[in-house]
């Protein structure tokens, strides 16, 4: 069991590697949009400076604790597009037949279809996210858990949007919730949860967990809680774990296209 998941590892970081390589060949573009990302995030930013001008708190949260939520919700949304850019058309990918390429491949089908191409410009995003962490302030301890946050609330938006594309195998143009879901993620993790309450607030730690993939993570830098700590870890293996069981099971009902294509 072990060596075969050694395997899988070992092929999946193959197949971002050359994915980033092909996306790498023209330098310039690939610069340019990693400084055009960053430079995008940072515009943002001056929203925030114009209204903390009028107000110290907004939310429960200081200017630098935005800056830090700020950078998790860069970070997390770079790890997820730059290491799994497919995840987010995983709806296209059933509908079309394109899922055919992959499952003729001895490789786990569904990390071959999302790790299949890679979004260069999404290593904009993490180094914002992490010029946003050092501008809040380093420490050694608070720098490797904004860095275990990076990574588990990537992997959550992923099994995210696993779970909203694998609706296709059931629901015509579902596409489209898929889409909304997404946006419904990224969108709400910019913003002091404290601003957000009742159902709205019940939401965004529930059916669009954002408040796992920042809020928590956020707090838990700021003060930190082993409970915090354990229930983000808790919360993203159950989602991958959940993504993985709906994504197989719809993929009994797939029917193929005759799209017939090994990648290479």
């Amino acid at each position: 069991m072990l060596t075969e998941v050694k395997k899988q590892l070992k092929v999946s970081l193959l197949s971002v590697k050359y994915g980033f390589m092909r996306e790498a060949l023209n330098k310039a573009s690939l610069f340019s949009s990693i400084f055009f990302m960053i430079i995008n995030n940072s515009c943002m930013i001056v929203q925030w400076i114009v209204l903390f001008s009028l107000k110290d708190n907004f939310g429960g949260y200081s200017f630098k604790e935005v800056l830090l939520l700020w950078g998790l919700a860069a970070s997390t949304y770079g790890v997820s597009r730059f290491f799994f850019r497919k995840s987010f058309n995983l709806s296209q990918t059933i509908v079309s037949g394109a899922l055919d390429n992959y499952i003729v491949q001895p490789k786990s089908v569904l990390l071959s279809a999302i790790i299949s191409e890679c979004e260069p410009s999404a290593l904009g995003d993490i180094i914002f996210g992490y010029i946003m962490y050092f501008m809040y302030g380093f420490k050694i301890h608070t720098f490797i858990l904004f860095t275990l946050f990076t990574i588990t609330g990537g992997l959550m938006i992923v099994a995210v949007a696993v779970i909203l594309g694998s609706l296709s195998f059931w629901l015509t143009n579902s596409d489209q919730i898929a889409d909304v879901g997404n946006s419904l993620v990224t969108n709400f993790a910019t913003y002091p949860d404290g601003i957000f309450k009742g159902v709205a607030r019940m939401m965004l730690y529930t059916i669009i967990p954002v408040g796992i993939t920042n809020f928590i993570p956020a707090r838990a830098i700021i003060s930190f809680n082993p409970t915090l700590l354990l229930i983000n870890i808790g919360a993203t293996i159950l989602f991958i774990l959940t993504a993985f069981a709906i994504f197989y099971r719809g993929l009994r009902r797939y029917s193929s296209s005759n799209l017939m294509n090994a990648r290479v």
